[in-house]
């Protein structure tokens, strides 16, 4: 369900932070739809509980999880309409400047970039299929 990279210069609560708001933002995960639970988790990804357990509560207090004691964290309702196509793309911009920033210290090509980054994306919507 999730991508973690625990080798990732961010840390693991915000690199599973920003994949379920962007799962949100695209529709993956809808309104009522429940994530595992912490301790699912953590043993899956082999981290910290308290890792899950931060991320979870960070998300809560922006009003992206509810909480139901008893039960499993939930995407809560969304309180406007779904994010434009741009707004998205948009949740992207700091990767895609940090992805800018490696491929011009590596000095790369514009064209063998954008070329792996096709592949990248081939790859990651075949798998979605």
């Amino acid at each position: 369900m999730f991508s973690i990279n625990p080798n990732s210069g961010e840390p693991i609560y915000r690199q599973l932070t920003e994949q379920i708001k962007r799962m949100v933002a695209g529709g993956q995960l809808q309104s009522g739809d429940a994530l595992p639970s912490v301790r699912e988790l953590a043993a899956q990804y082999a981290v910290n509980p308290m890792t899950i357990s931060k991320a979870y509560n960070l998300l809560e207090t922006e009003g992206i999880l509810e909480r139901q004691r008893g039960k499993a964290m939930t995407i809560a309702q969304p309180t406007a309409a779904t994010q434009s196509e741009q707004a998205r793309l948009a949740q992207l911009l700091p990767q895609l400047v940090q992805l800018t920033l490696a491929a011009k210290q590596l000095q790369l090509s514009k064209h063998s970039v954008l070329t792996a980054l096709t592949e990248q994306l081939d790859n990651a919507f075949n798998e979605t299929e």
